[in-house]
């Protein structure tokens, strides 16, 4: 099949090939309904913008530079995914470095990806950046940037997340609905946003049900090996011992799981279990696992949506804030109602 241009989206529309090429990078000039025609068009004949020819129209290279903890983990390849996907219909191409939850590798792939002529970045913070000078001094050189997922107070950015809150007061007030009082919330480390955004949802929901938020429920991991079976021993040895986990990262849901069955303790009879987690398999558990599904791919879409308005400079681009986007809770046999 021959490749699809401009000039024949044009001609097949009855528009100018300048009209066209501002539709496609989505102008405010053009109105919408212009606008949604030619893509609708360009869509039904899979016209893709040739990256080469753009970049050779100024200086940009036409790459986006994505920087995340890990790629294994599910919810980053998930987002990984809706980012690809907008950048591919945008005429870009997606260079992804990992960090493996070490700042000094973040402060490395932030300079390979300048280094490499990426027009705009992508970042998540690991688990070890509390410093975010490296991303200041970027902005400093007009480098548009949008962090996602693991974001930063301390810096004016456009950042797009998960309801954190919302998604942690569902799952607790969920498990208090379910007749349980003494739920332990296994979490990462304390600094990090997602953290502090969901033990803020899940002490907000027990303030709402006038339980006594117990700091020695809170258990922060630091994303080693095994550490959820630690945290299930000190936990189980309290007196009254918890009746219900709510983990906050898919590593901690699996490792609570197994650490209960270990033990032998019966899941949900003797003790309930709900994870924040983006595991594909949570349904096929023993027992199936009750999460928190966080649109890992909706993040990495808008994310990236956000990314390229500000690499294109839009008289209109949307203002610089904080997106937020809903979660799903979803109840399986893991925090059924106790009998």
């Amino acid at each position: 099949m021959d490749t699809i241009t401009i000039k024949d989206i044009a001609r097949a529309l009855n528009l100018s090939t300048s009209t066209v090429s501002r539709a496609l990078r989505g102008s405010y000039e053009i109105n919408p309904e212009t606008k949604r025609l030619v893509m609708e068009y360009a869509e039904r004949l899979n016209y893709r913008p040739n990256p080469i020819a753009l970049s050779l129209k100024g200086s940009s290279s036409r790459a986006i530079g994505v920087i995340v903890p890990q790629i294994a983990n599910y919810y980053f390849s998930q987002a990984i995914n809706g980012i690809e996907a907008i950048a591919y219909n945008r005429g870009y191409h997606v260079i992804i470095f990992q960090t493996h939850e070490s700042y000094e590798r973040e402060v490395a792939n932030v300079q390979a990806a300048v280094s490499r002529k990426v027009d705009g970045l992508l970042i998540s913070l690991s688990s070890e950046t509390a410093d975010i000078s490296h991303i200041k001094d970027l902005q400093q050189r007009n480098m548009p940037i949008v962090l996602f997922d693991r974001v930063s107070n301390d810096i004016e950015a456009t950042q797009v997340v998960a309801d954190n809150f919302g998604g942690a007061f569902a799952a607790t007030e969920h498990l208090i609905e379910s007749g349980r009082r003494r739920i332990a919330h296994l979490t990462i480390p304390p600094w990090l946003s997602i953290t502090q955004e969901r033990l803020a949802g899940y002490r907000a929901a027990l303030e709402k049900h006038g339980i006594p938020f117990d700091e020695n429920l809170v258990r922060y991991g630091t994303f080693g090996p095994d550490e959820a079976g630690q945290m299930v021993d000190e936990l189980m040895a309290l007196e009254p011992r918890p009746d219900a986990f709510f983990t906050a990262s898919d590593r901690l849901a699996l490792g609570c799981l197994a650490a209960l069955r270990q033990r032998k303790m019966a899941i949900p009879e003797e003790v309930s279990l709900i994870g924040f987690t983006n595991l594909n398999v949570a349904d096929l558990l023993s027992p199936s696992l009750s999460t928190v599904v966080q649109p890992a791919q909706e993040i990495g879409q808008v994310a990236a949506e956000r990314l390229i308005e500000l690499i294109e400079r839009k008289q209109r681009a949307t203002p610089v804030g904080t997106v937020k986007i809903p979660t799903e809770l979803i109840v399986r046999e893991s925090s059924r109602p106790a009998q």
